[in-house]
C-alpha cells in the first residue's frame, strides 16, 4: 500500500507541473477562441532568459522582474504584430499563426542564448522527506505550493476584479463586449502578458528538474490532454486534468508497464484523451457547444 500510495503522490505532483503548463493555453482560450501553439516555445524563452541573466550575475529577483517585462514586452508585440492584423480571421488561421510564432520565438531565443543547455538552481533542495513511511520529493511540494498559490491569484483576478469580468464578457460573446466598450486589443495585450508570467513560472520549474534546453518547449504536447481531459475554456479543469494525467500516467508506468516490456507514460495519457473525446468531448469542465439546427 505504501509503494502504491507513493507512486499515486509522485503522479499527482507531476500532474499539478502538467497543469501549469496547461494554464497558459487556457488563459488565452478563453479570450480568444485560439489553441496557442506557441505557448511552449514563449516557456522556453522565459526560462532561458532568466537562467542566462542569472549566469552573468543578476541576482534571482532582479532576473525575473527583467524576464517579466520581457515576456509583457512579447505579449504586446505579439498583439501588434500577429492578433491585430488576423483579428477577423477564423480560428484555423489563428491558429497557424501561432504555429508559426512558435518558431520564430525558438529561433529569436536561439540567435539571442545560443543552445547549449543551462543547469538553473533555484535554492529548492530536491531531497526525500518522509510523511508515515512515504516519501515525498521537498522539490515536488514546494512546486505544488506554488501552483496552488498561482491559481488562487488567478481564480480572484478573474473572478473579482474589472478586468477579469470584462475577460468572461469577451469570452462568453466578443461582439457584445465590444459593443459595450471592452476593448478586444487591450484584453488580448493583458491575458498573453498574464499567460507569459505563468510560462515563466512553469518554465523555471521545468528548468529546474530538466534543465534549460529546447526540449522544453515539447512539454505543450503533454499539455494537450490535460486540456482534452480537464476542458479549454477552464483553469479549474486544467488543474483537475493535470493531475488525472499524472496520477494514471506513474500508476500505468508502474503497473501496466511491466505487462508490456516497456514504459507506457509516453502515450498513455493520449489514450486517455482519446477515451474522453469520445464520452465527453468537450472535457470535465469545458464548456459545451450549443448549436440551433
Amino acid at each position: 500500500m505504501s509503494f502504491f500510495l507513493e507512486t499515486l503522490i509522485s503522479g499527482l505532483f507531476a500532474g499539478v507541473m502538467y497543469a501549469l503548463v496547461a494554464i497558459g493555453f487556457v488563459l488565452i482560450y478563453k479570450a480568444s477562441g485560439v489553441f496557442n501553439f506557441a505557448q511552449g516555445a514563449m516557456l522556453l524563452f522565459s526560462a532561458l532568459l532568466f537562467v542566462t541573466l542569472v549566469e552573468r550575475g543578476a541576482p534571482f529577483a532582479l532576473a525575473f522582474a527583467i524576464t517579466s517585462l520581457a515576456m509583457v514586452g512579447l505579449a504586446f508585440a505579439i498583439e501588434w504584430l500577429v492578433l491585430r492584423p488576423l483579428r477577423d480571421r477564423d480560428a484555423l488561421t489563428l491558429f497557424m499563426a501561432t504555429l508559426g510564432l512558435s518558431y520564430v520565438v525558438e529561433g529569436f531565443a536561439q540567435l539571442l542564448m545560443g543552445t547549449d543547455v543551462h543547469m538553473l538552481d533555484l535554492g529548492i533542495p530536491d531531497v526525500a522527506i518522509e510523511f508515515g513511511g512515504i516519501y515525498i520529493s521537498q522539490f515536488d511540494i514546494v512546486a505544488t505550493l506554488i501552483g496552488v498559490a498561482l491559481v488562487a491569484v488567478l481564480s480572484i483576478v478573474f473572478s473579482k476584479t474589472r478586468m477579469g469580468v470584462s475577460l468572461r464578457a469577451v469570452a462568453d460573446d466578443t461582439l457584445a463586449a465590444q459593443s459595450i466598450g471592452i476593448r478586444l486589443p487591450e484584453i488580448w495585450r493583458i491575458v498573453w502578458s498574464v499567460a507569459g508570467i505563468v510560462a515563466l513560472i512553469a518554465g523555471l520549474l521545468w528548468g529546474a528538474r530538466q534543465g534549460v534546453q529546447y526540449s522544453l518547449s515539447l512539454i505543450t504536447l503533454k499539455a494537450l490532454p490535460v486540456l482534452i481531459i480537464g476542458g479549454f475554456s477552464s483553469i479549474p479543469g486544467a488543474i483537475i486534468g493535470g493531475l488525472l494525467v499524472g496520477a494514471s500516467e506513474a500508476l500505468a508506468d508502474m503497473y501496466l508497464g511491466p505487462l508490456v516490456n516497456g514504459s507506457v507514460s509516453t502515450w498513455f495519457a493520449y489514450i486517455l484523451a482519446v477515451g474522453f473525446l469520445l464520452v465527453r468531448p468537450a472535457g470535465l469542465m469545458g464548456d459545451r457547444e450549443i448549436e440551433r439546427v
